[in-house]
This record gives C-alpha cells, sequence and structure tokens, in this order.
C-alpha cells in the first residue's frame, strides 16, 4: 500500500453552531420512522436503532478524506474512518444533514452529493457503547481545504480510493467496523465509479 499524503491534525476556527443536545430519528426493522430520542439516549451499551448516514468525500485528484475520530468521541473514540458520519434530525433530508455535518466537522461545502448505498445497515459495539444503524452511504467531492473541529476530528489524510480498499479488507485494520462493512460494497457495487467518473479516479 502506497503512503497516505500527510497526516493533519484538527485545528480551531471559525465554524457554524450546533444545538449540544439533538434528537435522532428512530426506524422499525423495515427502516420506517417510529420514533424520536435524544442523541446520548442512542449512545450506550443497548441502543435502539436509528437513521444515521456515512459520507465519503472525494477531492479533485480522486483522493478520498479519511478521517480520525476525536478522542473526545464517546463511540470509537481515535477509529481512522470515512470522511463524515452523523444523524439527520427529525424532518431534516439526508442531503440537508450531509451538508450540516460536513460544514460542522470539517468547514466545507459538499459538490455532487449523492446517495449510492440507502439500505446499508449495521450493528457495532466497542467500550461499552453499542451503534445500530440504518446507514445510508453518500458521495460527494470536496474543492476546499478541510479546517477540522478537534472535538469532532483529530486528524484527517487524503488516501488513494484503492488504498482504502486495501486497508478494509486487510486484517488488523484501524478502520471503524461501518467502514471495513462500507467499502467493499461500494467497491464491488461500483458506485464511486458511476458517481465520480471514472476519469475522476
Amino acid at each position: 500500500m502506497s503512503e497516505p499524503v500527510a497526516l493533519f491534525a484538527a485545528r480551531p476556527g471559525p465554524r457554524c453552531r450546533e444545538p449540544r443536545t439533538s434528537q435522532v430519528v428512530l426506524v422499525d426493522p423495515q427502516g420506517r420512522p417510529c420514533g424520536v430520542a435524544d442523541e446520548d439516549a442512542v449512545l450506550g451499551p443497548v441502543t435502539p436503532r436509528h437513521l444515521g448516514f456515512s459520507c465519503y468525500a472525494f477531492d479533485p485528484a480522486g483522493r478520498v478524506l479519511v478521517t480520525q475520530r476525536s478522542r473526545r468521541r464517546r463511540a470509537f473514540p481515535l477509529a481512522r474512518t470515512n470522511t463524515c458520519s452523523g444523524h439527520p434530525a427529525p424532518g431534516e433530508s439526508l442531503q440537508d444533514a450531509v451538508r450540516r455535518r460536513l460544514r460542522y466537522e470539517l468547514g466545507v461545502p459538499p459538490v455532487d452529493l449523492r446517495v449510492v448505498l440507502p439500505d446499508f445497515s449495521y450493528r457495532a459495539s466497542a467500550a461499552g457503547v453499542e451503534e445500530n444503524e440504518l446507514c445510508p452511504v453518500l458521495l460527494c467531492r470536496i474543492e476546499d481545504v478541510p479546517l477540522a473541529r478537534p472535538d469532532e476530528v483529530e486528524s484527517w489524510q487524503w488516501w488513494s480510493w484503492q488504498d482504502l480498499q486495501a486497508e478494509a479488507s486487510a486484517p488488523g485494520s484501524a478502520l471503524s467496523p461501518w467502514c471495513r462493512l462500507q467499502i467493499p460494497l461500494l467497491a464491488a457495487s461500483g458506485q464511486v465509479e458511476l458517481s465520480l467518473g471514472a476519469a475522476f479516479l
């Protein structure tokens, strides 16, 4: 595997604000909304199934932005993962939620944002915190330099898509469990190439 481009630490900077407590959408086994809960209530040892998302953002050179979750995060701190994850608020569209979180966590707006794995779902636990999500996967491009919030992102790097695929399948991979599941599905579907264009990669 080739070496990823330089590691960048998160640094403080001007930011949009988000409420300290927010609500998430609960979903039933068929993925239908069935209620709401405070976000803190879906971060525990047994977590109700709820709606989330994962986004993979690519730069104009076709590299994907890999982030490391902040050590301050309750769920999977310091795990390397996809560009951005989060939860749509009640009544918020999936695309608007992704735009909000990309601006909040990384200070960047997405371009050509699209859903590519609408039905992805996973369940994973570590250190007494369970994730249990219906988690659609989206792709986008970003054209600005990230300015990451230290309370959300410990560090970030640009990786080639091929290197990220190799890392996802490597024994003892340090990637988040959802990332390790999503990347082979994306690779098998050809959605990265279809969505962003083979020439882009």
